[in-house]
């Protein structure tokens, strides 16, 4: 009788558990050349200029060519819950996922959609005399470009 009580909350503990789970944020590996941007449907194949949004909510990834996909997804499609979006881009050196919103960018690159904006990690990482923006920055002109 002991050995059935013990495994029901058990059983128990693992449900409670599961219920109070918290959505992961971090990006999800992207399958280059075959995952597609949710905006445009173009294949994701550039490691240096994609982009993944999370719902913080639910946990749900979206996937995009270029951060300018992004921007205007949220605009088109009415997103609600952009602003507690967590927004993942490449960094354009280096490849790796940082924050978009903590990110530097600048408007003199090669991407996919032909936005332009390379995100970088660090302000540094531009080359000098180049015109360095912020997110909010390229949001405002990737909206006003709307392609």
């Amino acid at each position: 009788m002991m050995k059935k009580f013990s495994f029901l909350l058990f059983l128990l503990g693992l449900f409670f558990a599961g219920c109070d789970s918290k959505p992961n944020l971090e990006p999800k590996k992207v399958h280059w050349d075959r995952d597609m941007c949710e905006r445009c449907k173009m294949v994701l194949s550039d490691r240096k200029h994609s982009a993944q949004v999370v719902n913080a909510q639910t946990g749900r990834k979206y996937t995009f060519d270029d951060i300018g996909c992004v921007i205007l997804w949220f605009k088109e499609d009415k997103i609600t819950w952009n602003d507690q979006a967590i927004i993942w881009v490449n960094d354009a050196q280096s490849g790796e996922w940082i924050n978009a919103k903590e990110a530097f960018y600048n408007s003199e690159n090669i991407t996919p959609m032909a936005y332009g904006f390379g995100a970088y990690k660090s302000r540094e990482q531009i080359k000098e005399g180049a015109e360095v923006i912020d997110f909010a920055e390229v949001s405002r002109r990737v909206i006003k470009i709307g392609k």
